[in-house]
């Protein structure tokens, strides 16, 4: 899962029509911001960490509950908005992902679905469906700790909030407490993965000598 930290510079848009100026990919690696979107006054770095920190706690609270450990927070200016973590299986609900909450949250916040000047923090990079959001709901900033090689839509298996021809990119940020992120993800399916084949094992009939 190890993946190499990318600061990309991007230039966001607000509707369809409007100039996309340099993409992510011409950019390089390094990271900047629009100067249009943003408020000199402030820091252009903000602390990513701290706020992954908050991430990785949400995602702990996801794990106390037998759900997938992946946690988000989004972040307005230096506030945070918007909190989340997985509960795909407390809510019956396939679309309670950590980034969706965080989003829904955030937005109720705002009281605008267009979450501009924002910055979404997530354990793990996003699925298809979380980076469609992404898109849909403006955010400026993504940054995720762990890839997702399998299932990932920011650059793993497709890259959606990076895509040329939809209205809107999103600046990515990937790779912070990269190992702090896997390492819960990978020890929770391991423990899983130990939980079902000593239930299957105990479920087996012991042979018995005469």
């Amino acid at each position: 899962m190890c993946r190499e930290h990318l600061e990309l510079q991007d230039v966001r848009t607000g509707c369809a029509g409007t100039d996309k100026g340099t993409s992510p990919q011409d950019a390089g690696f390094f990271f900047g911001y629009n100067s249009v979107l943003v408020n000199q006054s402030e820091p252009l770095m903000p602390n990513h960490e701290d706020y992954m920190r908050q991430a990785l706690d949400l995602a702990a609270k996801a794990e106390s509950q037998g759900e997938v450990p992946v946690g988000a927070v989004l972040v307005h200016g230096d506030k945070v908005i918007g909190e989340g973590y997985n509960q795909v299986i407390t809510r019956a609900d396939p679309s309670a992902h950590a980034e969706m909450l965080a989003i829904r949250e955030a937005a109720a916040v705002l009281g605008n679905y267009r979450l501009l000047d924002c910055t979404l923090y997530v354990t793990l990079e996003p699925c298809a469906m979380c980076a469609g959001l992404l898109v849909h709901s403006r955010i400026t900033q993504l940054v995720y700790g762990a890839a997702d090689p399998k299932a990932g839509a920011c650059g793993s298996q497709l890259n959606l909030v990076q895509h040329a021809k939809l209205n809107h990119q999103v600046a990515i940020t990937s790779g912070i407490l990269q190992d702090e992120c896997s390492h819960r993800l990978s020890a929770f399916f391991r423990q899983r993965r130990a939980a079902r084949k000593a239930l299957k094992q105990s479920a087996t009939p012991q042979n018995q000598n005469p």
